[in-house]
């Protein structure tokens, strides 16, 4: 097999249903020959597993030692936070996977400070993904969080409700966070070609099915949860490692990211904007759409701040204007 690169890729909360999923599917990739499992709970057995799968020509180790784990890591993606239970929402779990995120973000900086890329998707992954970014002394363009499962919820619930292939439902985005107040992008949507915009508000998609759905695109994981009996795991894990492949040079990442934004409008914040990711890091321009989508994006940048500054009561970060001096690239 070829692989992308032999460059070392950690897999982080890999002993996780999650992190089991991410290692098979970047094996699957052919992403890297060199692939490290750790958890602070072993991942033995899954490297074991993935070693039964008879994957050809690569190292495959596993760990509970950070220092081991982290040691020459080029690429990492994390999903070491507490998962989502029923009734809980992304925002519950800010206070103690934001302090995992921290400790996250300080491992990075001591073992592994020459990493290419890092991708965060615990939730909430725009505050785990900014405190990570914060800590690791790592530039904005090297960490990203996942957000492109907002818009694959979008596209996969348009695709159903008009009877079409997922492909045929094209321009699907969601922007700002990763979370109930994100911003649904319709206007650029097509329906097997048709502008979404043309259909709205006729019998055959009403207004009201329209906003219907905007808010149960912004709940797509609780409802996981309810039809499932746990939280997602193979939807983050596939997203997350097109990622970290488009990062490592290979085929593009198609829908946002969550990126670290500082631009004069929204700033010191990470959230989903329209993204690009190569091997040199993740890159951005402004969200293009209708006055009604932007305020949605301005209300959801809100939330976002209110969240961060959350962190500063909490200790967890200090106050913004002592940021640079943890980390010269914010």
């Amino acid at each position: 097999m070829e692989f992308l690169t032999n460059d070392k890729l950690v897999i982080v909360g890999a002993a996780g249903m999650i992190g089991s999923n991410m290692a098979q599917t970047a094996l699957m990739m052919g992403l890297t020959s060199n692939l490290c499992l750790y958890d602070v709970f072993s991942p033995e057995g899954v490297a074991e597993e993935m070693r039964q799968s008879g994957f050809d020509h690569v190292n495959i180790t596993a760990t509970t030692d950070v220092a081991e784990a982290f040691k020459d890591a080029k690429y990492i993606i994390s999903s070491g936070g507490a998962p989502r239970k029923a009734g809980m929402t992304r925002e519950d779990l800010l206070k103690g996977n934001c302090e995992i995120a921290e400790q996250l973000g300080k491992n990075i900086k001591t073992y592994c400070p020459d990493v290419k890329h890092v991708v965060i998707i615990f939730n909430p992954a725009d505050l785990t993904g900014l405190v990570t970014l914060l800590y690791s002394g790592l530039k904005p363009s090297q960490v990203t969080t996942l957000a492109a499962l907002d818009s694959t919820r979008l596209q996969s619930a348009l695709a159903k409700k008009f009877g079409v292939e997922q492909c045929k439902v094209t321009g699907c985005a969601t922007y700002g966070g990763h979370g109930e107040q994100m911003a649904v992008f319709g206007s650029a949507v097509k329906i097997d070609g048709k502008p979404l915009n043309d259909l709205i508000g006729t019998s055959a998609f009403t207004n009201e099915e329209w906003e219907q759905m905007k808010v149960d695109v912004t709940k797509g994981g609780a409802k996981i949860i309810e039809l499932r009996g746990r939280s997602s795991f193979q939807s983050p894990a596939y997203l997350s490692v097109e990622m970290i492949r488009a990062a490592m040079g290979g085929e593009t990442f198609r829908w946002p990211a969550g990126t670290y934004v500082k631009n004069g409008k929204y700033n010191h914040i990470m959230m989903a904007m329209n993204t690009t990711i190569d091997a040199t890091g993740c890159h951005y321009t402004m969200p293009e759409g209708t006055a009604d989508e932007l305020a949605k994006l301005d209300a959801s940048y809100e939330h976002l701040c209110k969240m961060r500054d959350e962190l500063v009561e909490l200790n967890i970060t200090p106050a913004i204007s002592e940021w640079s001096k943890i980390n010269p690239n914010l």
